[in-house]
């Protein structure tokens, strides 16, 4: 794809054939990849079911060097599913996990690809200065290291081959997601602060808007997404939006699960894929 400031972009993934004439499109998590576990495991899925699946990585995931996504930047997922690799299906479902769904949830709120017949979210942080508050505090700094050791991999493969906004060693220095995104992801993208940046493009307040069939898959224990960054949003939301708070599980990993009352426990992503075919 083309894009105004780091011109042209090359978008990858990975994608598996499948027998029906619906494709899952599946989004990965901050500082990940599209062949993380969870990734694997919604493909696997897929397969099971018979659905063709695009595991796909948003810029720069694959550690490129193109370029680097941030949470609302919903232009990457809009050129894969009108990509011509996925013009011969008849419906298209998206889910996402964590910041994935974050960004799928998002471009639901868009003007999705009419093919577009619903998506999901799995530990989707809602509201990105709450979740940025709960992942920057001292009890997630495991988590944060991790996510952030993610996102200087890919920052440093665009340094390597573009100029970036920040030199890298500051941005490395870096120890919190807020100190991480304003070095980077703000004057990347033309915010005004890290505060602006999740101001502008947090779904949580905009819930009431979805006019797709969605699903957020939420744990109570969640240590990454905890109940209180996000409840508050619910309440007002669309009508089209399902939850499903499971009192099991963490962040992203769950035991065999029970999405609804008539279904047998099972893996989470054989059940997400049932609610999404039903649309």
């Amino acid at each position: 794809m083309q894009d105004p400031y780091a011109g042209s972009v090359n978008l990858t993934g990975a994608l598996q054939e499948g027998v029906t004439n619906a494709c899952l499109v599946l989004v990965h998590g901050l500082g990940g990849s599209f062949d993380r576990p969870y990734c694997v495991n919604g493909a696997w899925a897929a397969q099971r079911a018979g659905l063709p699946c695009l595991r796909f990585g948003l810029r720069g995931a694959d550690r490129s060097g193109d370029d680097f996504y941030h949470a609302g930047l919903t232009a990457d997922l809009a050129a894969a599913i009108s990509s011509p690799q996925l013009a011969g299906f008849k419906r298209i479902y998206v889910l996402g996990y964590s910041l994935g769904g974050h960004v799928t949830l998002r471009y639901a709120l868009s003007k999705p690809d009419p093919r577009v017949a619903a998506v999901a979210a799995v530990c989707a942080p809602l509201d990105l200065e709450l979740g940025t508050q709960s992942i920057d505090s001292k009890r997630s700094a495991i988590y944060r290291r991790h996510v952030l050791s993610g996102l200087n991999e890919i920052y440093s493969a665009v340094a390597q081959r573009k100029q970036v906004p920040t030199p890298v060693q500051r941005v490395l220095a870096a120890r919190t997601i807020r100190e991480w995104d304003g070095l980077t992801v703000v004057p990347r993208y033309g915010f005004r602060s890290a505060a602006d940046y999740y101001a502008s493009v947090s779904v949580g307040p905009r819930l009431h808007e979805l006019r797709v069939p969605a699903l957020l898959v939420q744990s109570q224990y969640d240590p990454m997404v905890p109940l209180w960054t996000y409840q508050k949003h619910l309440a007002n939301a669309s009508q089209m939006l399902e939850v499903r708070t499971l009192g099991q599980g963490g962040h992203i990993g769950f035991p065999r699960v029970r999405l609804h009352p008539k279904a047998q426990p099972g893996v989470l992503e054989d059940q997400l894929l049932a609610w999404l075919s039903e649309h």
